[in-house]
């Protein structure tokens, strides 16, 4: 079973930054997309940024030039570096997980995790 476990969340200040992690376990970690979505409150889930397994990133393009996300096959960890952050992007952000071989950029996650809260607030 995979399981994914988010940390990093918290309070930051406009214009601020944070990181979020993903640590994957109960799969062979490199060879599945994976992704980070976020809900924010009264709205639907939406998809923040995708990587496939060979290392193509794709952005949501509100996030596009402040969000990074990269991966670590050594630690079986996913990261998302988000800068220059704003009150828009108050959410509680989750980590997704694809079978290979899904086409990810289209299709809902197979695996999420339970999420951790980013709040931007001054």
């Amino acid at each position: 079973q995979v399981r994914l476990v988010e940390s990093g969340g918290g309070l930051a200040q406009p214009g601020g930054s944070l990181r979020l992690s993903c640590v994957v376990s109960g799969s062979t970690f490199g060879s599945f997309p994976m992704g980070w979505f976020r809900r924010i409150q009264g709205k639907e889930r939406e998809r923040v940024a995708t990587m496939s397994s060979s290392g193509n990133s794709y952005y949501e393009d509100s996030v596009k030039g402040r969000f990074a996300i990269s991966r670590d096959v050594a630690t079986n960890s996913l990261y998302l570096d988000m800068n220059s952050l704003q009150p828009e992007d108050t959410a509680r952000y989750y980590c997704a997980a694809w079978t290979p071989g899904t086409y990810f950029r289209i299709q809902p996650p197979d695996f999420v995790g339970r999420g951790t809260q980013v709040t931007v607030s001054a």
